[in-house]
């Protein structure tokens, strides 16, 4: 008997089989109609923004921006904390930040291509379980191929592909699979080597006599690499796998050792089974389901994302052994109109994570749902309904408490405000942003003392926000309480509980001018100002140019902008400085010209946004109303957070006349910026004006 015709008769013993060339074809074509399948159900969920926890794991999290060092994504955990912190929520995934960071510096921040890469990668996935379970599970390809289709759309996935954060779990799974398949391929190999047949991993006319086992050990290595990401699960599925395949006697060859390889490549299986029991029996102590992409269980629909592998091998299988009972074209039917609901009920799931608004309707009972809500619109009255409402399902909400007193504080209602943000610090004392809150509030309304203690007790129960000490400083500094050393110390405070924290570094360069203490301010004002549009040498320079500018020595600052231009024509930031050091000489048309030169380049959508704001300002300045607005209204399509861009539009529907609409744009610039006194302001000014303009 032919050694490949001996390796085929002992593939049945070992659980495997390998695929023959003349289905190379078919499984290509398998793999296709899965893939379509894929983009046939997640194609609606490509419409989809940046929802619930993407907000804070991709726009609000520091370590993906494009001037944080790839060393980030490893010291910190998955929201941009400090592993160390003890606010830090412990989820180390620094291979998913990674791949953020290579979306936002492909493509920016636009949503579109963060869903193409998840709706990518879950097809990857879906036809690697193809693979495995052709390869490992399945003797017919139908059954791995129905396996493989209802893995592909079961909704139970919509949150792992359709909400961008579960790239985590994809991620996962995909590891996990090819590390299954690396760790088959060692097995299979090992095992029909050790018993005299041909090695899988070699063509036919290696010699078995001379084989090295360092191939072997290279695999086995990728397998360890690669399940490094997914030991929890991978652990119980790889000693099931060996329990099931064991029967063969490898000790047998022993007597046979081939060169002495046969020893080294027995310890080394012997040490992969040690260590894997080992992680198998801690593991499951430890608050971890992988340790590259969890850490800390999440009671979530993504989490199912790799259960639902054996859930779909199940139901392929139970369809299967009914089909002597249905007939084939029974079972084919059952089979089409399992595929067909899954895949209604995908296409449906996907409309809740188009939005967060769409997310959080799903709850209209939900307290922290309603107040979502009430965060999200712009229209104030709408969301003063929202907060009251989640305060009726449940008064002790300490968020909505606080949301809807800064709304009251915002509309001159001082009382009612006080006492929700008293509430709010009652029943949720580690909330830092109700101590910041109630403090501004009782400045504004010149009780310093109460202010004081406001903070002070904030401070002793939020020992660790970064937010509190940088306010409880500026608070020092504007109220004139002589304590700039102490404001110093509460600055530098917060930048080492958060190193990015750009704020509280402009705040310490300014009070350090003040003092006189110009080379420390440049110091720190070089901190703050992190330029990622320009590499290597001439970022310092850049930096240079921006510490010269704020010093008050704009030609030295435009002549180093000037210089950096000549080697680096692409840097946005040297135009946007330039545009600065016109529009202060008064030169608007000059810092015009340079915005103009700035927007012809391509930049993240962010950047975008405030160059058409600092567009606006200019073409306002030059009596460009109309035009100007349009600039703004250009900006706030791209960011409709920018509050200032808001109330700039007021300004100008406002100088024109139209009180209605500039009563409109005011106060959605106020929702967005409820502490501004100049809207009130503002405010104040249009009722006398509607006023008078009725009498």
């Amino acid at each position: 008997m032919t050694a490949p015709a001996r390796d085929r008769r002992l593939l049945p013993r070992l659980g495997l089989r390998l695929l023959p060339g003349e289905e190379a074809l078919c499984s290509a074509a398998r793999c296709a109609a899965v893939a379509v399948l894929c983009v046939l159900c997640y194609g609606n969920s490509l419409r989809g923004e940046l929802v619930h926890d993407d907000v804070w794991a991709i726009v609000n999290n520091p370590d993906v921006r494009p001037g944080a060092g790839l060393g980030a994504a490893f010291r910190n955990d998955f929201w941009g904390k400090r592993m160390s912190d003890n606010t830090s929520h412990k989820s180390y995934r620094p291979l998913c930040i990674l791949s953020f960071k290579l979306n936002i510096w492909l493509s920016g921040m636009a949503p579109l291509y963060f869903h193409l890469v998840n709706v990518a990668l879950h097809i990857l996935v879906s036809c690697l379980l193809l693979v495995t379970c052709r390869r490992c599970v399945f003797s017919d390809s139908r059954s791995s191929f129905l396996a493989a289709l209802l893995f592909a759309v079961h909704p139970v996935h919509t949150e792992a592909v359709s909400g961008i954060v579960g790239r985590a779990d994809v991620l996962a799974a995909l590891l996990f699979l090819l590390s299954f398949l690396c760790y088959v391929a060692v097995i299979l190999s090992v095992r029909l080597w050790l018993m005299g047949g041909s090695m899988p991993l070699f063509s036919e006319q290696d010699n078995p006599a001379s084989f090295s086992p360092h191939l072997l050990t290279r695999f086995l290595t990728y397998s360890f690499l690669l399940s490094f990401n997914a030991w929890l699960l991978l652990a119980p599925v790889t000693l099931c796998y060996d329990w099931q395949v064991g029967s063969i006697p490898l000790v047998e060859s022993l007597s046979d050792p081939r060169n002495g390889a046969t020893v080294i490549l027995l310890l080394l299986l012997c040490l992969r089974e040690v260590l894997v029991g080992l992680l198998f029996l801690i593991f499951p102590f430890i608050p971890a389901s992988n340790l590259f992409f969890r850490v800390g269980f999440v009671v979530a629909e993504r989490v199912l994302y790799m259960p639902s592998m054996g859930y779909c091998i199940l139901v392929s299988h139970g369809l299967t052994r009914l089909c002597p009972l249905l007939g084939r074209w029974g079972s084919a039917a059952l089979s089409v109109a399992l595929l067909l609901l899954f895949s209604w009920k995908t296409v449906a799931q996907n409309q809740v994570w188009l939005s967060r608004e769409a997310l959080f309707r799903l709850y209209p009972r939900h307290a922290s749902a309603l107040n979502n809500l009430g965060t999200l619109t712009s229209d104030p009255h709408e969301a003063e309904r929202f907060y009251r409402k989640a305060l009726d399902i449940s008064p002790q909400h300490n968020r909505a408490l606080f949301n809807l007193g800064n709304l009251l504080k915002t509309r001159g209602q001082d009382a009612e405000a006080e006492e929700l943000l008293k509430n709010s610090i009652r029943f949720g004392p580690h909330f830092s942003d109700a101590y910041s809150s109630l403090a501004s509030l009782y400045a504004e309304q010149k009780r310093f003392s109460e202010a004081k203690d406001v903070y002070l007790n904030g401070l002793e129960l939020c020992p660790e926000s970064s937010d509190l000490h940088n306010n409880y400083g500026v608070f020092l500094v504007d109220t004139g309480l002589r304590e700039g050393a102490l404001a110093a110390a509460h600055y530098q405070k917060a930048v080492k509980l958060r190193p990015e924290h750009y704020v509280a570094m402009v705040n310490l360069g300014r009070l350090l001018r003040s003092t006189n203490d110009n080379e420390q301010a440049e110091v720190w004002y070089k901190r703050s100002m992190p330029s990622p549009c320009v590499s290597g040498k001439y970022s310092v320079r850049l930096f240079q140019a921006q510490v010269l500018a704020i010093s008050g020595r704009p030609s030295e600052a435009e002549q180093t902008t000037r210089d950096i231009l000549l080697r680096e024509p692409g840097c946005i930031e040297c135009y946007r400085l330039l545009s600065a050091l016109s529009s202060k000489t008064g030169d608007h048309r000059q810092a015009l010209e340079f915005l103009e030169v700035a927007l012809q380049h391509d930049c993240d959508a962010s950047v975008r946004a405030e160059l058409l704001f600092s567009r606006g300002n200019q073409l306002r300045e030059m009596d460009l109303l109309q035009q100007a607005f349009q600039s703004y209204q250009q900006a706030v399509h791209i960011n409709p957070d920018q509050s200032q861009a808001w109330m700039n539009m007021g300004g100008i529907k406002h100088i024109k006349g139209d009180y209605a609409a500039a009563r409109t744009y005011y106060e959605k610039a106020l929702s967005l910026s409820p502490g501004s006194k100049l809207l009130k302001e503002n405010l104040q000014k249009l009722d006398r004006l509607e006023r008078r303009s009725k009498g």
